[in-house]
């Protein structure tokens, strides 16, 4: 099924374990045993899946600076659908297929009412200015992206120390110990030995 220069798979898969997509000591992806799957080809080539189970987001999102600490950790339950490019390789080693009792606990009658699903995923990211699926490489690192409430999404991008998070109420930029967190409140640029906060009064407090 063709759908702006992506396609999914034909059939349904299941893991056959609990896995860890992605671990940093910035934070942590989980997904359980029997979570579905679906593979995400980009010319006609493997590069992720959309995945349905039960799993959780863990993300260090607190920088501590002379005022203190900043910023809260992010705790998200993933119990929708959401995408994956990168990685493959791993997670193919561990699928088998998935049968029509493994569909019906995740609420669906059949594979192809996953599919569909899979594809109001895809649709936006791959549409939208996310991501070029042109220039994706999964050597680059990983990609994810999960729904939110206010049904847009939720963006991780992680590939060694380097990581980038945007949801609906938080940016999150961190490489190393160069850090940025923008957040309705304020912002914080951290690195080099020196940080900047602009509070939302414009205030801003710079300190070294």
């Amino acid at each position: 099924m063709t759908r702006q220069d992506y396609q999914l798979g034909n059939a349904v898969s299941k893991t056959t374990e609990a896995m860890t997509l992605w671990k940093t000591e910035k934070g942590i992806i989980d997904i359980s045993n029997d979570t579905l799957a679906i593979p995400v080809k980009l010319d006609d080539e493997e590069k992720g899946y959309v995945l349905h189970g039960k799993g959780k987001l863990l993300l260090d999102a607190i920088v501590e600076t002379e005022e203190g600490a900043i910023g809260k950790p992010v705790e998200k339950e993933l119990n929708e659908p959401f995408l994956m490019l990168g990685n493959t390789e791993e997670i193919r080693e561990r699928l088998t297929e998935a049968s029509e009792e493994d569909l019906a606990k995740m609420g669906y009658e059949s594979q192809q009412g996953f599919i569909a699903r899979a594809e109001d995923l895809c649709d936006p990211f791959f549409r939208g200015r996310i991501h070029s699926c042109r220039c994706f490489d999964g050597d680059r690192g990983l990609v994810f992206a999960f729904p939110n409430e206010d049904n847009e999404l939720d963006i991780l991008v992680a590939k060694g120390s380097k990581l980038v998070y945007k949801a609906m109420d938080i940016m999150f930029v961190s490489n190393n110990d160069k850090v940025v967190l923008k957040s309705p409140d304020e912002m914080i640029c951290k690195g080099n030995g020196k940080s900047v906060i602009i509070k939302r009064d414009k205030t801003v407090i710079i300190r070294k």
